[in-house]
């Protein structure tokens, strides 16, 4: 699982394509990042329960309080330009002092994708996030 964790540091900071975005809400940080799950090594996909696919993203969301990762309720829905929706169902993996929540979701062809995100902290405040972002099927 280590390896896992180093792979998504490694996605954030070296694919500008996939830049991690961050949306703040007083002293809680929601990190957040989705990109194609072929992007992910066939081992470390196993390793978390994603499947590789060329048409399959991944969205990762870390929850942080005054720098530190917190556990959340995070769920959300994916929308395509043509309405049609797909929930995503988090699931949570700690990994050491890391915490952070996995979901897949499909992807037809070339689109862009419109994200409903919810995170409840642990004082009941639920903190919405909403983005686009294209997509783009792997060649591979």
């Amino acid at each position: 699982m280590r390896h896992l964790a180093l792979l998504f540091l490694s996605l954030c900071l070296s694919l500008p394509a996939l830049a991690e975005r961050k949306q703040s809400f007083g002293d809680l940080d929601v990190h957040y990042i989705a990109f194609n799950s072929s992007f992910l090594q066939p081992d470390i996909a196993a390793a978390s329960g994603l499947v590789r696919s060329k048409t399959q993203g991944v969205m990762n969301i870390s929850v942080l309080k005054a720098g530190n990762p917190i556990t959340a309720g995070v769920s959300g829905e994916v929308k395509n330009l043509l309405g049609r929706s797909y929930p995503l169902n988090f699931k949570q993996v700690k990994e050491g002092a890391a915490i952070y929540y996995l979901a897949q979701f499909p992807f037809d062809s070339r689109e862009v994708l419109r994200f409903s995100i919810k995170v409840q902290a642990s004082d009941g405040v639920t903190r919405s996030l909403d983005f686009n972002q294209e997509f783009f099927p792997d060649d591979q």
